[in-house]
């Protein structure tokens, strides 16, 4: 799995925040009313990067545990939630998503923001939900949510941030057909010191098809596997691949 740069964490931990912004609430609200949900309030963030969406949780009461392969993701999520981790609410933990061990389990496991595409291939996949499903109690729930073949052609532009704090240069190259779509960015970010650090980064978006991960959970353990819209995660939605992103909700059965 891919990992990132200390500047360009930098530059994610501020300007990148939105996307865990806008779904955290609404997968709480989804995970809230579930049965599981009323009693158990153990969070994993999978690939929590700089731990936005786990500082929505934490807020909301949840004990959480972020996981990121990136260091220097990690050094910023565990400011951003410094306080928590002294009171043992939370901590941060670096592992590939691809192939990890916890100590504990959960009620509920995350991953968002495409994190998963970031993973280099179907075997990396089942590695994760291999890895995830152990950790969760009986009935407990994994949401993620994966680019599309159609979202990823729509990469294929450039995109500029021009601003005082930072200039941030992205370039989406995918042709629509094979099995990986790049993004490269490249940038300047404003130093406390009023100096600007240039940072430069490749990354790939591996594309999968969506039956299959289906397939994937419920070959590994899963109960119940389905694709879903983050605006409904309890309705499942029959033309995903349609969307851009597409949001998966695995429950495991209550056995276990």
């Amino acid at each position: 799995m891919q990992a990132y740069s200390q500047t360009y964490a930098r530059a994610y931990n501020k300007y990148w925040a939105h996307f865990a912004n806008w779904v955290a609430p609404q997968i709480e609200a989804f995970y809230a009313d579930t049965t599981t949900g009323q009693t158990n309030r153990t969070v994993l963030d999978l690939c929590c990067g700089t731990g936005q969406l786990a500082l929505y949780f934490l807020g909301q009461d949840y004990q959480v545990t972020g996981v990121d392969l990136s260091a220097p993701m990690l050094q910023y999520a565990e400011e951003n939630a410094s306080g928590y981790v002294e009171r043992g609410q939370a901590r941060f933990v670096q592992a590939d998503a691809s192939d990890f061990r916890l100590d504990q389990t959960f009620g509920l496991v995350v991953s968002t923001f495409d994190a998963l595409n970031h993973l280099d291939g179907e075997e990396a996949l089942r590695g994760c939900f291999r890895s995830v499903y152990p950790l969760l109690v009986p009935g407990g729930y994994f949401v993620f949510d994966l680019n599309t073949r159609d979202g990823l052609r729509r990469w294929n532009q450039i995109r500029v941030d021009d601003g005082e704090e930072a200039m941030i240069v992205t370039r989406g190259i995918y042709d629509g057909q094979s099995d990986r779509a790049w993004t490269h960015t490249t940038g300047f970010v404003r130093l406390a010191n009023g100096l600007y650090e240039r940072f430069e980064e490749t990354v790939y978006n591996t594309v999968f098809d969506l039956d299959w991960v289906l397939d994937a959970l419920l070959e590994t353990g899963w109960q119940e596997a389905y694709c879903a819209r983050v605006e409904d995660l309890t309705q499942p939605w029959e033309e995903p691949e349609k969307d851009k992103r597409a949001f998966f909700v695995a429950r495991k059965g209550n056995q276990g």
